[in-house]
């Protein structure tokens, strides 16, 4: 762990308090804002609908400027998209909520990228540590997001107006670490460069197929359940304190495993370990099914944010096989926007299904997406002994 990657950590974790805030408090203030009930979640999708039509100004961003000044134009974004939904949230504005909300997904967009920048700042043999311990400054976000969104939602007359100034805070800090780090130069171009294989080639490797599938899935599975939780504890007739506890256990299991994960995919290889993924979502949904007791939603959702790191570890680390430097920006953008895609379509679903269908259909829908996931790791292990 370098200076850098110390400093990239911490901006991680700032970034995921960003999101955890954002989860905790946007599909509350829309359902106290929105016309009808199956609208409140429409805030979330904002957040992520932002981050994939982003993508594409994020990657033409990155190589135009280099890793650094993009992250910090998206932190400038971030601090203007909190203080947008500041004001919407003390106006009574749901349009502007969600518009504020689809702007902050270019900071989103962007925070999606420390991962694979985290590669860069460590040597060749220890990139998987490096994406790993990145991924695990996420802690950070895990213990900050649902306490700064518990205490921070009354401290103004208008609930929750406190917790989005409270981001533009954070994304005040956050501007300070990113200038500290220093990513290694974007090499100059010359008419003589090969510009890499096209999309349409680099897209249908196995390898890259199943990464993207880890990435897109895993999270679209995540967030699913994770965007749904607030509302049906809250229709379960919980207290908000209880579902800033379980997003925090949550967010703990999906940050926790970062300081092992790394090496255990060293030891056991990317496929082993993102099978035992898609268990720990099994698992989880199959506790939800159990019962609506705090314990439920507690345990569960604990082993779903664990289930989600050996996915998203593992795929970010089988993506780092399928391209060559010279396509890294288009590479990632498209992982990102498909990523981004399914957590659009998931977060509105999950408003919909939960106050419309209920917490049980919700948790049947996501069986789905994970035996499509196994499914697909299968088919790419039976590949590899063939490569």
């Amino acid at each position: 762990m370098n200076a850098p990657l110390l400093l990239l950590a911490l901006c991680q974790g700032l970034f995921l308090t960003n999101n955890v805030v954002f989860i905790a408090i946007n599909g509350l203030v829309g359902y106290q804002l929105a016309p009808a009930g199956w609208m409140a979640t429409l805030p979330v999708m904002g957040y992520v609908v932002g981050g994939a039509l982003s993508t594409g100004l994020v990657a033409r961003a990155q190589m135009r400027w280099g890793r650094q000044r993009s992250f910090q134009l998206g932190l400038v974004v971030a601090l203007v998209s909190a203080l947008l939904c500041a004001y919407a949230a003390w106006s009574r504005n749901f349009g502007l909520l969600v518009a504020a909300t689809v702007l902050a997904g270019y900071y989103s967009a962007n925070g999606q990228l420390y991962r694979f920048a985290a590669a860069e700042l460590a040597a060749p043999a220890f990139r998987e540590r490096a994406v790993s311990l990145v991924l695990a400054g996420g802690l950070l976000g895990a213990v900050i997001g649902p306490n700064l969104a518990a205490r921070t939602r009354t401290l103004t007359e208008t609930p929750f107006v406190g917790a989005y100034l409270a981001l533009a805070v954070v994304a005040l800090l956050s501007m300070a670490l990113m200038a500290g780090v220093r990513f290694p130069p974007v090499p100059p171009k010359s008419a003589g460069d090969a510009p890499g294989r096209p999309l349409s080639e680099i897209v249908r490797q196995p390898v890259f197929i199943v990464a993207t599938a880890g990435a897109a899935l895993g999270y679209g599975v995540m967030n699913l359940l994770m965007a749904a939780t607030p509302l049906a504890m809250d229709v379960c007739g919980f207290p908000f304190d209880d579902a800033a506890l379980v997003l925090e256990w949550h967010v703990i299991g999906m940050y926790a495993p970062g300081f092992f994960t790394g090496h255990w995919i060293r030891r056991f290889g990317t496929l082993p370990i993102m099978g035992v993924g898609v268990l720990l979502n099994t698992t989880c949904i199959a506790l939800a099914l159990s019962g609506v007791e705090l314990q439920h939603f507690l345990v569960a959702l604990f082993l779903l944010g664990v289930g989600w790191n050996f996915l998203f570890t593992g795929s970010t680390t089988l993506a780092l096989q399928a391209y060559r430097p010279e396509e890294r920006d288009r590479a990632q953008a498209f992982i990102n926007f498909c990523m981004f895609s399914t957590m659009a379509v998931t977060s509105f679903a999950s408003g919909a299904l939960v106050t419309t269908q209920g917490w049980a259909l919700l948790n049947w829908g996501s069986l789905i997406p994970v035996a499509l996931l196994g499914l697909a790791i299968l088919w790419l292990a039976r590949q590899a002994p063939r490569r």
